[in-house]
């Protein structure tokens, strides 16, 4: 596991450990508020908060180790690379060395969105009344790329890449791809892929041992002879690749980079859309569906439904059951949560959950973790991997309930890894980069998984 999968899985430990303590101090407000008060279920109370309040303390410590770590590889991997010399590297505009206190001649205080930049050439191009103060302009600014950027100058993009020009600052400003990334895939249980072999083996025990009361003395006792079965999950192979004109790569401004970018943003999103919808083993295929059938479907009368998908959950695990249930669903399902108004309230009042309210929104950005929690206080992981297009009318999605610990991803920690191959496209002037990696996963190790489907989850109305 690289150390931003292990940062992000720390954070999402934490925001669950924020969420439990909110339940725990949400709860201590409405005990107190309770006219059947007893000293003792304060006291209890106080103590269940107290313990999570510790272990958010320790989740946000082994947080902030991790970010103090990949902090230092920041700093390493700059080291590194002042010591290559200044004729093979291009150094951002911020981190030049420079005498004295002249500016650049396009800079991004006084020229954020390159508009003189683009009206220079075009006033060189046409020779315009202003072509003379354009080419000088532009004269000195390739001079400072010259001086700054060694062998590494960029002077235009071309065909696809015309937008990504110097100066280099603008190249920052590129709208890449949308992607959904790999929120689920962040949120599930990781383990390093072994660094052989095709197949990962888990040994199941499908028949346990027995024990039950002696007849009498001297009787024989109970016994029933063990068995297992080999859970065998296979070792998949993800990949993608694009070819690039070299005078894309040579002549364009981060092309490479942003193509690079794009493709491993795209590996995520494949491997996390694997996760919930790859026929067989993917999460909608080996959940056990809790059907919800509506023609007039309801946030207060699909809210049973997740409850009746986390009992099964529960009863699936039994004393396995690590605690840690997540709901995954797709945003327009988790904004329509939002949208749903109630007048009645939960006959039990839940851990964390103030009375008369239902769920909570922690206000996070979409892929940054746990987005806010149901009603009963199980955190909620937003997914747009999720499909849209299930049922009948090809219009519905699912909403998913798990241990997450019972969700297993094995990966390769250096994955993605790429290769930028030359020779085979050398005679068109091209270069393959490929992208690819390795992993494995299970959500089947115990049959637990419950799914919520059916017509009740077509296409959201917001009202």
């Amino acid at each position: 596991m690289t150390l931003e999968q292990l940062i992000a899985q720390a954070r999402t430990a934490l925001d669950t450990a924020i969420a439990t303590r909110r339940q725990e101090q949400d709860a201590l407000v409405a005990l107190r508020s309770d006219d059947n008060l007893t000293e003792d279920a304060v006291r209890d109370q106080v103590e269940r908060r107290d313990a999570a309040d510790a272990e958010v303390t320790r989740r946000q410590a082994a947080l902030e180790e991790l970010e103090k770590e990949q902090r230092r590889e920041d700093e390493v991997t700059a080291l590194a690379a002042r010591t290559v010399p200044a004729a093979t590297r291009a150094p951002a505009y911020d981190r030049v060395a420079r005498v004295g206190a002249e500016e650049r001649t396009y800079r991004p205080d006084t020229d954020r969105r390159g508009a003189m930049f683009q009206s220079d050439i075009i006033a060189r191009a046409l020779g315009t009344e202003g072509d003379i103060e354009a080419r000088e302009r532009l004269d000195r600014h390739m001079q400072e790329e010259r001086v700054e950027r060694g062998n590494q100058l960029r002077a235009a993009g071309t065909g696809a890449f015309a937008g990504l020009v110097v100066p280099q600052y603008l190249t920052d400003l590129y709208a890449p791809a949308a992607q959904a990334n790999r929120p689920f895939a962040d949120a599930i249980r990781h383990h390093d892929l072994p660094s052989q072999g095709m197949q990962v083996n888990i040994s199941r025990v499908t028949t346990g041992s027995s024990v039950d009361n002696q007849s009498a003395e001297n009787a024989a006792v109970a016994e029933q002879d063990m068995d297992d079965t080999n859970l065998a999950i296979p070792v998949q192979t993800a990949a993608g690749q694009q070819t690039l004109s070299r005078q894309a790569i040579e002549r364009g401004a981060g092309v490479e980079s942003v193509v690079l970018d794009d493709l491993f943003r795209r590996y995520n999103t494949n491997l996390d859309g694997k996760l919930l919808n790859q026929a067989t083993t993917g999460l909608s295929a080996v959940a056990t569906a809790v059907t919800y059938t509506d023609t007039d479907p309801s946030a207060v009368e699909l809210y049973p439904k997740l409850i009746e998908g986390l009992a099964g959950v529960e009863a699936a695990l039994l004393d396995m059951a690590s605690g840690e249930n997540i709901a995954v669903m797709h945003s327009r399902r988790w904004y329509w949560l939002q949208n749903a108004m109630a007048s009645t309230w939960p006959l039990i009042t839940q851990p964390g959950v103030v009375a008369q309210t239902l769920g909570a929104n922690y206000a996070q950005a979409y892929g940054r973790g746990v987005r806010g929690m149901l009603p009963n206080g199980t955190p909620v992981i937003v997914d747009n991997n999720v499909a849209t297009n299930l049922g009948t009318g090809t219009n519905e999605d699912e909403v998913y309930l798990v241990d997450r610990q019972e969700c297993h991803l094995w990966e390769d920690p250096d994955a993605p890894m790429y290769i930028r191959a030359e020779q085979p496209k050398a005679a068109s002037l091209g270069v393959l980069l490929v992208v690819y990696g390795y992993y494995a996963y299970t959500h089947a190790r115990y049959p637990q998984a419950r799914k919520i489907s059916g017509t009740g989850l077509v296409t959201p109305t917001f009202a």
